[in-house]
């Protein structure tokens, strides 16, 4: 099992494209936790993953219940990325095997789903500052998970 990110019901495809390209780039396979808000043939999603689309390795679960079914029979943690929570993403320390969860872009999750998370973390920002872009954040908090696990452990 690898390290992935999960997307839960995204709403935009050019924010997904674009993690699936990070995916492919970096070895995480990328699962997408549907509902989404387009069409996953949509051709937004190919063009901002561009042709590393076809390289990446997409999971889909037709609802939260079997995505959390196949992540607890895998024995996974989930990491919740979220706004509330009281440390940040570099605090923790990530497995290998780590599910990194993202909400919605209009909604985040649901608090049921919040409170299923094995582990919450958010990324610190500027007071005032409301969210940064999904893709922004799966990198940032993909390349800390990686430099941790792949590119020489802790500083």
């Amino acid at each position: 099992m690898t390290l992935s990110i999960a997307l839960y019901q995204p709403d935009i495809a050019g924010n997904a494209g674009t993690i699936l390209r990070l995916g492919a780039c970096l070895g995480i396979d990328v699962e997408i936790i549907e509902p989404a808000g387009f069409d996953l043939t949509d051709k937004a999603l190919r063009r901002a993953g561009m042709d590393y689309v076809a390289m990446a390795r997409l999971v889909r679960h037709v609802d939260f219940a079997a995505f959390d079914a196949a992540r607890r029979a895998a024995g996974r943690r989930m990491v919740l990325m979220t706004t509330k929570a009281d440390g940040g993403y570099c605090d923790v320390a990530f497995r290998p095997d780590d599910v990194l969860l993202f909400g919605r872009e209009s909604a985040g999750v649901p608090d049921a789903v919040h409170a299923l998370a094995d582990v919450r973390a958010t990324i610190p920002m500027e007071a005032g500052a409301r969210s940064l872009n999904l893709a922004v954040s799966a990198a940032m908090v993909a390349g800390e998970a990686l430099r941790q696990l792949r590119w020489g452990g802790a500083a």
